[in-house]
């Protein structure tokens, strides 16, 4: 659970951040501009729980990083421990002198942040927080609050139905986050359970896979004899599995998601989902690279909270943004917030859809 925000974030970067910078590599590759020795490493941990890895964390850390004329080795772990590993001791072998990594779960995470403190190199968790860890600093939503607005998201989109009966389909068991998320959405649907609702099933999907997500859902699905009136999904890749699910059985009900991706918007504009949760990840990778600029730089990191390590019991000093909701009435604000492209969602199936909803 993240401590209350001490202060307003600044983050502070030497001149602006240009997005016009050059292209990023390939996947699982290196990148950086400047030369010499690379002076930050960003692992990455897969293409295949989010297009946002490469399709945004990626080049917004190197235009940050270009901008302020710092090198940078930026790969990806594929979702392979082993590799992300073997990348890391790599990055610390080059002499980085930050590690940014975004775990595929806490142990192996812990590890490689281990080696990198004996090597007098510093750590940033990205994303995801690496309990019993010892990461310097860490960048990330409140994913409490992710969680919290998932579920209220779904009540808001079932209304007053009484005995509502719900299915939550909750991330990787080995993802913090995914906890966090859990933990917002429960405080939110617990009282609602209580007062009557009825949770029809409930399971975690290892590593996020979006095909298991399917499988498992219809499993719970069949278990509670093929009715439901809600589905709680943590985020918009599994969502669509969850759809694809639903159609297949006749159904069309309330189903949650996050992280504001081109499939998930165009369900919301289509009517097959009911919201999703927009993390501006421009902010994010900002906010990672500022700390790493400064630490190289010799300067003072700004953090804006604290977050607790359970397992370690220490508080890492963070930057914590806000997320916000999205449905059908506010998909344009993350159209002109220039994460999407209205050409991306704006099918000629959706031409109506994107008109109603303000975008063109």
């Amino acid at each position: 659970m993240t401590k209350p925000i001490k202060g307003l974030l600044v983050v502070v970067l030497a001149g602006a951040i240009g997005l016009t910078a050059c292209s990023s590599s390939k996947k699982g590759g290196s990148s950086g501009s400047t030369s010499g020795s690379p002076q930050v490493g960003v692992i990455l941990p897969d293409t295949q729980s989010s297009a946002r890895w490469e399709a945004n964390d990626r080049p917004l850390l190197k235009a940050a990083f270009d901008a302020a004329g710092i090198k940078a080795d930026i790969q990806n772990a594929l979702g392979d421990k082993t590799k992300m590993a073997t990348i890391a001791d790599g990055m610390i072998q080059e002499g980085v002198k930050v590690l940014i990594i975004t775990n595929l779960d806490s142990p192996s995470g812990a590890a490689i942040e281990a080696k990198a403190a004996q090597a007098g190199v510093k750590t940033i968790d990205y994303d995801r927080l690496t309990l019993g860890g010892s990461a310097d600093y860490y960048v990330s939503f409140n994913n409490v609050k992710v969680g919290e607005l998932q579920g209220q998201g779904l009540v808001n989109c079932i209304g007053d139905k009484s005995g509502a009966k719900i299915i939550e389909v909750n991330g990787s068991p080995t993802d913090n986050n995914a906890t966090l998320f859990a933990q917002g959405y429960n405080s939110v649907l617990d009282p609602k359970y209580a007062a009557g609702w009825k949770k029809a099933g409930d399971q975690s999907v290892p590593n996020w896979d979006n095909a298991q997500a399917g499988t498992i859902f219809e499993q719970m699905l069949s278990a509670a004899g093929g009715k439901i009136d809600g589905v709680l999904v943590a985020n918009d890749g599994m969502a669509q599995s969850v759809i694809t699910v639903l159609k297949k059985n006749g159904l069309k009900v309330p189903v949650t998601g996050q992280d504001a991706t081109v499939q998930g918007l165009q369900s919301i504009l289509a009517g097959d989902q009911c919201m999703t949760v927009y993390k501006a990840i421009k902010k994010e990778a900002d906010g990672a690279s500022a700390l790493a600029i400064a630490l190289i730089k010799g300067q003072t990191a700004q953090t804006n909270g604290t977050t607790k390590d359970t397992q370690a019991n220490r508080d890492v000093p963070s930057v914590l943004l806000d997320p916000e909701a999205i449905t059908k009435d506010n998909v344009k604000d993350v159209v002109n917030d220039n994460f999407v492209k209205a050409s991306d969602i704006c099918t000629a199936a959706l031409a109506s859809a994107c008109a109603a909803a303000g975008i063109g």
